[in-house]
């Protein structure tokens, strides 16, 4: 790159962005660029392809795509230019023929959902009335039994049919009291009642972070008996003079209680040691070290060397979620301090998006230890100013310690990243070939997809109570944030193949892969996913050596 001409990069060749894409911000101003991977699309982008008439474009190539669609970054765009881009680039027959097919196979739809709902109503009458023909049937039974007996005659029969052995003779309200209605009175109860269980069922709600089974932050619920006894072993685990990290690891790697979490991911990280007698002096020590670089580093916020760092680090936290804990005035602060002080101790990389997603996860852990509400609805101001401080501080070192592990993903031209999705690519030509088939197909690069997971460690394709979750294993993991990763993006992509191989073209599978519906998954999905990424971890041990980088 040593022209001007080679300076311009591929992601950068249009008005448009790439969906997810990095800026170039202090450091890493050139993100990934792989002319391997992206020859295609720069004899696309260099030659336009001649028009051919009467034959209906199809977007297929990654230019046109990123001309119909818009960044994924970006904010605030009107949908007048929106709706014009789309005019200009769709050919309208393409529109046309597209809008009746789906016009067509919803009314298909629909008449075969009415014809089921028909056979299961006209099933669930059948059923009704063979079930009232056996009652009337036992009652007669029972009541020529009683009459032969001669326990009641005449009027008395029906009242003493009411009478039940366990009452001592008092009285209960029989079934056979309730309102007894015309055929098309029960045939109308009947559907109202299919009419009610055919209604779609409404998800539940999900607080933001966890419990340790059912992933509810609200106060402190209930326990099974599995729950307690695990948070037993944590706690002796953790109470000890010198705790055992290996036994530890062990122990959250299948999920940590959210009592012990805010101390176990500190030891696990490598933030706190193993002693429990030095902890306290390394916390302080620790503590008074960040805000004596806040002290050092942070008036030079606005210097003329730093000041586009500090404005982009500004820029993306109200785009981070979720936005009723970011957009707090408190917390805003916090994550600009905590950015902007590891972008300036680490020039290598300085800052680049994604890395403001990575402090999310420490900072809600950590809120956990002072307050037992759910965190959407907290005010973190609410919190004494020595709780906020060491929130702070505590975020900053185990973010730093993260990233410590992965820094050549945020590093110049950001070859981690390129690295680990050129290994995504080969492990799932190796897992299913069908799903790296069907990509090749349609001339879907991994890099246009795979990069932001790796880029944000799934964050941005999953809730944060399962990023949470996720985290638990990962620092149980050796290695979990630079190599087990892998396996749970392999994992995580092949869990979706029916929907990747349903669809037929290129923008529907980046549609499909940049908006994978994980709103409601929870502690479940994620240990699936976490098993999977297991097995695939040791059938593949003989992988090639890049996988391990």
């Amino acid at each position: 790159m040593s022209t001007d001409g080679n300076k311009k990069q591929f992601w950068k060749r249009n008005a448009a962005k790439v969906p997810g894409n990095i800026q170039h911000v202090y450091g890493a101003q050139h993100p990934p660029f792989d002319p391997l991977l992206h020859a295609n699309l720069i004899k696309a982008g260099n030659k336009p392809p001649p028009a051919t008439p009467g034959k209906p474009k199809k977007a297929t190539t990654f230019q046109e795509f990123e001309s119909i669609t818009s960044d994924a970054w970006d904010v605030g765009d009107d949908d007048d230019e929106l709706l014009a881009m789309a005019a200009q680039n769709l050919n309208i027959e393409v529109v046309m023929e597209t809008a009746n097919k789906v016009i067509e196979n919803h009314s298909k739809q629909q008449e075969r959902q009415r014809q089921d709902q028909t056979t299961e109503l006209e099933q669930r009458e059948e059923d009704t009335q063979e079930e009232v023909a056996e009652d009337e049937e036992d009652e007669e039974e029972d009541e020529e039994d009683r009459l032969g007996e001669g326990e009641v005659t005449g009027p008395e029969v029906s009242f003493a049919s009411q009478r039940s052995p366990y009452t001592d003779g008092r009285l209960v309200k029989s079934h056979s009291e309730a309102p007894i209605g015309s055929p098309k009175d029960t045939a109308g109860e009947h559907a109202a009642l299919h009419r009610q269980r055919s209604l779609p069922h409404r998800p539940p709600v999900i607080p933001l972070v966890a419990r340790m089974a059912d992933q509810n932050t609200s106060g402190t619920p209930a326990m099974t008996e599995r729950e307690a006894s695990r948070l037993d072993k944590f706690k002796q685990l953790l109470t000890g003079p010198n705790t055992d990290l290996e036994e530890l690891r062990k122990l959250s790697w299948s999920g940590i209680p959210r009592q012990v979490r805010p101390i176990t991911w500190k030891l696990l990280s490598g933030y706190l040691p193993a002693n429990a007698e030095r902890r306290d002096s390394v916390l302080q020590r620790k503590r008074q070290e960040y805000f004596g670089f806040i002290q050092q580093y942070y008036d030079s916020r606005n210097d003329e060397h730093h000041q586009d760092t500090y404005r982009q680090i500004h820029i993306d936290i109200p785009r981070m979620s979720p936005e009723s804990l970011v957009l707090q005035p408190k917390v805003t602060e916090i994550f600009e301090r905590i950015l902007f002080i590891w972008a300036i101790r680490h020039p290598a990389s300085g800052y680049v998006q994604g890395i403001n997603d990575l402090v999310t996860p420490f900072f809600v852990v950590y809120v956990f230890e002072y307050i037992e509400e759910e965190v959407e609805n907290f005010d973190v101001s609410s919190l004494q100013e020595e709780a906020l401080r060491n929130i702070e501080a505590d975020s900053f070192w185990c973010m730093s310690k993260l990233l410590d592990g992965i820094q050549d993903n945020y590093t110049f031209a950001q070859p981690g990243i390129q690295r680990k999705v050129k290994a995504l690519e080969e492990l799932v030509s190796r897992i299913d070939e069908s799903v790296h088939r069907h990509m090749q197909q349609y001339e879907v690069e991994y890099l246009q997809f795979a990069f932001r997971w790796m880029n944000n460690l799934l964050m941005r394709e999953l809730p944060l109570r399962c990023t949470i979750r996720l985290w638990d294993t990962y620092q149980a993991e050796p290695e979990g944030f630079s190599h087990f990763h892998l396996y749970v993006c392999a994992a995580f992509l092949v869990r979706w193949r029916k929907e990747i191989l349903e669809e037929r073209d290129f923008q529907g599978l980046m549609i499909l892969l940049q908006n994978l519906p994980t709103m409601h998954w929870g502690n479940e999905e994620v240990s699936v996913l976490l098993a999977e990424a297991y097995r695939l971890k040791f059938a593949f041990a003989d992988a090639p050596n890049h996988y391990k980088r």
